[in-house]
């Protein structure tokens, strides 16, 4: 087995982490923060916008059963990476969508994953995804581990996080873990 670790920003980490723990060769998906300039952030201090920090997911994948291609394919169907700072009800810059790469050969499949998909007009309007070096993971509080898995009955789970795994599901149902 060979790890990789991706660290992404797709809206609410509850979502991105649902749809990456149920995906064949993902070891991990983790929810935290990163890309800010606060140490140790809190959940409420993200929240306050004050911080820098994007929700974002720390996958670590076995690279010999999951590209990082494959990880961004994925990425790009199950958020809107052209709004800025938002996905759906969710505003703000800990919404916004990234890409916190952890190798050169990561930007590069990045940066020209985006460039693809922009020139094939899949999307409206052009993709605002950032693309930036990973820095310190901040690993986000217990309760928000797993938070779909343990909550998948509450209203904004329900409302939001389930259609986002329900379209994953349907869409990847030949790569879920069994």
């Amino acid at each position: 087995m060979s790890a990789e670790v991706s660290t992404l920003g797709g809206g609410c980490f509850w979502c991105i982490e649902a749809i990456y723990n149920q995906l064949q060769g993902v070891e991990s998906a983790i929810s935290g923060y990163m890309g800010g300039h606060v140490e140790n952030p809190t959940y409420e201090q993200v929240c306050g916008k004050r911080t820098g920090h994007a929700e974002v997911v720390q996958v670590s994948f076995d690279n010999a059963a999951l590209s990082f291609q494959d990880i961004l394919n994925i990425f790009f169907t199950v958020h809107d990476p052209t709004t800025l700072n938002r996905q759906g009800p969710d505003i703000g810059p800990q919404y916004r969508s990234g890409i916190w790469y952890h190798s050169e050969a990561q930007r590069e499949i990045a940066e020209a994953t985006i460039q693809r998909l922009d020139d094939t007009g899949l999307y409206n309007c052009k993709i605002v995804t950032e693309v930036s070096p990973a820095g310190t993971f901040w690993v986000a509080e217990g309760y928000h581990q797993g938070y779909f898995l343990n909550n998948s009955r509450q209203g904004y789970c329900a409302y939001v996080v389930a259609p986002k795994v329900a379209k994953f599901r349907k869409q990847y149902f030949d790569r879920l873990k069994a």
